[in-house]
């Protein structure tokens, strides 16, 4: 069976992933390796896309994605919940009528 999202064949989750952001995953997440100046001309390539208007929902998109992969493999990046503080109440200042 064959997998096409918008006329485009996707063989693989990245081959998803790139289809449902329109850029490559390796824009955003770099690859193993590359030099000082492949990083700024990808950061640079990157920052173009956001400032497109016709990407300007691309951020929120990729945020939404990194956190749906987060919730769904938590031990592939080894995250571990943290407590949440108990809230202190401050001291009541005045006088009760």
């Amino acid at each position: 069976m064959r997998n096409y999202v918008c006329g485009h064949r996707a063989d693989t989750p990245q081959d998803f992933a790139e289809l449902a952001l329109g850029t490559p995953a390796e824009l955003w997440l770099g690859v193993e390796g590359e030099s000082d100046e492949e990083r700024a001309a990808r950061l640079d390539a990157a920052r173009d896309i956001l400032a497109d208007p016709d990407y300007g929902h691309l951020a929120d998109d990729l945020i939404r994605l990194a956190a749906r992969v987060v919730d769904e493999n938590p031990d592939l990046f080894n995250v571990v919940p943290l407590a949440r503080p108990a809230r202190r109440r401050g001291a009541r200042r005045g006088v009760a009528a």
